[in-house]
């Protein structure tokens, strides 16, 4: 689940802030709220600190309302994780666990930052605080936690979405010790018919 760097403004050279927030927000929120379904490849990139070496894998991404998610790592290495409304499935290798997002506080925040950047509410989110930035083809949210859970947890996290769609291209995660995480997503298909069995492990 741990997954995204620095978000200095010197990070950001290439952005700047956003004049009217107010209403990419809201563009946000409506855009977001035409999605039904999404389907896309992804990158992860994890960059440790102890390690000279990124790690990176690849696998496929589906987003389907109401709070179903699959993220599958194909490479290079199998993995599986799917989120179905408050039940969650872990499948490593033959290994399979089955739990409640309910049953851990830090899990379901968690969740909740998925969902908010899928559904467009991730400005309303209370366990941070907010910068909207831009460049020419993108906007980004530059996240800082402002609770104690999310702060044991991140740094920073930034969410950079297409402008236009506002579909999220990238999401960069950097936790406390240091370590970056960047997903990266590509090929994004949008409504698309998912079937349900995609977010079900046996």
């Amino acid at each position: 689940m741990v997954l995204f760097a620095d978000l200095s403004l010197a990070g950001f050279a290439q952005y700047k802030p956003v004049g009217d927030a107010a209403s990419i927000k809201r563009q946000f929120a409506v855009a977001s709220q035409k999605i039904n379904s999404i389907a896309a490849d992804f990158t992860q990139v994890k960059s440790l600190s102890m390690l000279s070496e990124k790690l990176t894998s690849k696998g496929k991404f589906y987003f389907k309302r109401d709070n179903r998610v699959r993220m599958e790592y194909t490479t290079p290495y199998q993995y599986l994780m799917v989120l179905n409304g408050n039940k969650v499935s872990i499948k490593d290798g033959q290994k399979t666990n089955k739990m409640s997002a309910g049953s851990s506080k830090l899990f379901q925040q968690i969740n909740q930052l998925m969902m908010d950047c899928i559904k467009g509410t991730v400005f309303d989110n209370p366990d941070f605080s907010v910068q909207l930035l831009e460049n020419n083809s993108s906007y980004l949210a530059a996240m800082t936690p402002v609770t104690k859970e999310m702060k044991a947890l991140f740094r920073q996290v930034k969410v950079t979405m297409a402008k236009g769609s506002f579909v999220v291209s990238e999401v960069q995660m950097i936790d406390t010790r240091g370590d970056n995480t960047t997903i990266r997503y590509s090929g994004q298909k949008l409504n698309t018919t998912l079937p349900d069995a995609l977010f079900v492990i046996n």
